[in-house]
């Protein structure tokens, strides 16, 4: 990894601060803020300053601290390893943090999203001799008793796959098959980076038709999710939109029994 020469906190205004002396830093880039290397990205550049959005507390950053630079954009991990865990917005893992630091998260702690020196039993499919693209499956891992993870050749990458390991016990940072590209070989891992604005490649997508139901008649009825999508409630705990969502529904109730529209 190249080495950047560390700028300086000029001014702290809540979870934003001013850097100076980052000349060369680029948009979104990640950069680790005072001695405790607090997590922050890169949202304004105006010549050698950047604007600093910190995703931590920032009590007790003082001007002239330290502002080191990554060099590269916020990220993810992707791998086996990901289903079961609990992250934050940065991916961490909050299971591991809650081992390591307790129920209050400390600050510049940030575990590794995917354990690195767990073995996961991977079962190649792919051949040697075969041209592959973004998305071709390279083999399969069983990460659960009910899903099996397919393991892709990113989507960035095409080649000749010239080389692939037996089926057997590998970590998600030892190469599992190298593919002959334009560039020359390419190593293959079961685990790969992606930066989380750009988004992933794909040749179509299919067509959500089959609602999610949770057996909870408030969040089915008020908020229904369909499976495969997306949903988020933010700022509310679960049990006060329990409580509004059945105030609402006795409400349209009493106004059904009443002859009235349920004003739903």
């Amino acid at each position: 990894m190249p080495e950047f020469k560390p700028g300086k906190v000029s001014r702290v205004a809540g979870p934003v601060i001013i850097a100076e002396g980052m000349l060369g830093s680029q948009m979104y880039e990640v950069v680790g803020v005072g001695s405790q290397g607090l997590i922050g990205e890169i949202i304004r550049i105006d010549g050698d300053k950047a604007t600093v959005q910190v995703y931590e507390e920032t009590a007790g950053i003082r001007p002239g601290e330290v502002v080191d630079r990554s060099g590269k954009p916020l990220s993810v991990e992707l791998g086996p390893g990901i289903t079961g865990q609990i992250y934050d917005g940065i991916q961490r893992p909050l299971t591991v943090l809650f081992e390591k630091t307790g129920p209050f998260v400390k600050r510049g702690t940030a575990p590794s999203p995917i354990d690195k020196s767990k073995k996961w039993n991977f079962i190649p499919t792919a051949k040697v001799g075969d041209k592959l693209i973004g998305g071709d499956v390279l083999g399969t891992v069983r990460e659960t008793a009910l899903i099996t993870q397919r393991i892709m050749v990113p989507p960035n990458v095409s080649g000749q796959l010239s080389s692939i390991v037996k089926e057997g016990d590998y970590t998600v940072t030892e190469p599992i098959a190298s593919l002959q590209t334009t560039s020359g070989p390419t190593q293959m891992f079961m685990m790969n980076t992606w930066p989380v604005r750009t988004a992933r490649a794909f040749k179509s997508k299919l067509p959500s038709d089959t609602p999610l139901l949770t057996g909870q008649r408030i969040m089915d009825f008020f908020f229904p999710i369909v499976k495969g999508g997306t949903a988020a409630i933010p700022g509310a705990p679960s049990r006060d939109i329990a409580r509004a969502g059945a105030r609402t529904l006795a409400t349209a109730c009493r106004r059904s029994r009443r002859g009235r529209a349920p004003g739903l």
